[in-house]
């Protein structure tokens, strides 16, 4: 941690004097992650409630898969020493190999199986002619387009062999692990216990959806985007609702969330004004393991550990928090769940207009990503960058994420991005 002998916010109680304002985002996960426990207990659960779950245990294969070796297609199976120079043949027809009742017995000289498609291949057969390929009379199968010998067959265990490991721990369950879970044979599976995230917004100026506004009040929109974020993580969030700017206040819904959660999360009160009092609880209650970051938007970020949880204070304007979770809390909920800590694909894109952006912090403007016509993948920057600007993040689909040492982009310039359906 880079630090400097003024502190730019009061010390509390506990608090050692340091300003780690220029601790840079890498920097700073890390030391996050270093924080972060060992994900909680585990159990089986049926494979259905797997869906979305983290992975406890390696998932090997009970089996091969394909469990024989079967028809690719549909037409007439046969041994590949039957094809004549050019590939082709004339054989009778001794019966059918329908998918999960085979042909029993064996294909002699001069005959063929008319097969279905995943049928089991009959004996003494290793190739496999579609049927739109052949012409019948009198059950004998003539080939009217060259064939090769083991083709159209697939072997058994040519996708996964018995014993192998299919799915590692770590791994969050997907729709396609869904699927190749169940044609194991796998009824349930081990998962992580999900990690519990208590939440709320700080602010006397904060009313709920629905209440009339008075002057200078504004709606509270974090605790929602907060609420989306979490459940697409796959977490359990418990919102605590909305608390003012009050010390003691502040404090006990603080206490509150760590008792029941592995994570307490607020949005506000993480800046330096005279009513944010998030710093000297986190000393009281815990300690600050980070304050401020080189990063735009989200700079005001709090992370610390308290009895028993961690806690993050995220910056109150609602781009700031989409950002921060991001950046920050997300690979934090990853190891907490016991999930592989995912890297965000990225994209290089050609920027339409001029980005501008000084060095010295990683900054993550929001865009609009799309294919010209010519196909190539471009990113229109929003013309209103501010923190405050939820529509910014709503009318875009993508950050285009700026290093620490870069000055901008003209316009016509490759830039990386990353696609928000990768983040939230």
């Amino acid at each position: 941690m880079n630090t400097n002998s003024k502190s730019q916010k009061p010390v509390g109680p506990g608090c050692d004097v340091y300003d780690p304002g220029s601790l840079t985002l890498q920097d700073a996960v890390a030391q996050i992650l270093a924080a972060i426990p060992a994900p909680g207990r585990s159990k089986k659960v049926r494979l259905r409630k797997a869906f979305g779950r983290v992975l406890a245990e390696d998932i090997r294969a009970t089996s091969d898969v394909p469990n024989h070796t079967n028809s690719a297609m549909d037409g007439y199976a046969f041994n590949g020493s039957e094809l004549d120079a050019e590939g082709n043949a004339s054989l009778r027809v001794i019966g059918t190999a329908y998918a999960g009742k085979p042909f029993e017995g064996n294909a002699g000289a001069g005959e063929t199986v008319k097969i279905m498609t995943g049928a089991v291949m009959p004996g003494n057969t290793d190739t496999v002619v579609m049927q739109e390929y052949v012409e019948l009379k009198d059950d004998v199968m003539r080939t009217t387009k060259s064939a090769k010998t083991g083709q159209n067959v697939r072997q058994a265990g040519e996708d996964i062999s018995n014993g192998s490991v299919v799915l590692q721990a770590g791994r969050r369950v997907r729709a396609a692990d869904l699927g190749l879970l169940a044609s194991l044979g796998f009824s349930k599976v081990r998962v992580f216990k999900k990690p519990r995230v208590a939440y709320f917004s700080n602010g006397d100026e904060i009313r709920q959806v629905g209440e009339p506004l008075k002057k200078g009040e504004i709606y509270d929109s974090n605790r929602h985007t907060l609420y989306a974020m979490l459940k697409n993580a796959g977490v359990k969030g418990i919102d605590l609702g909305v608390v003012g700017d009050d010390y003691k206040a502040i404090k006990k819904i603080i206490k509150k969330g760590d008792k029941m959660a592995d994570m307490v999360v607020t949005s506000a009160g993480a800046s330096v004004g005279e009513a944010d009092y998030i710093y000297d609880i986190l000393c009281e209650l815990g300690k600050v393991n980070l304050w401020k970051i080189a990063i735009k938007p989200g700079r005001p970020l709090a992370f610390g550990e308290l009895k028993n949880s961690v806690f993050f204070g995220l910056p109150g304007n609602p781009v700031s928090v989409m950002t921060s979770f991001a950046t920050c809390i997300k690979p934090a909920l990853e190891k907490l769940s016991g999930q592989q800590i995912s890297t965000p694909v990225q994209l290089r894109a050609k920027t339409t207009s001029d980005i501008r952006k000084r060095p010295g912090r990683n900054e993550f403007q929001r865009g609009f990503a799309y294919n010209d016509e010519s196909g190539e993948l471009n990113v229109d920057v929003r013309k209103y960058q501010g923190s405050g600007v939820l529509s910014s993040m709503a009318e875009g689909n993508c950050f285009v994420s700026l290093s620490l040492n870069s000055e901008g982009a003209k316009t016509g310039e490759k830039v990386d991005i990353v696609l928000f359906s990768e983040l939230f």
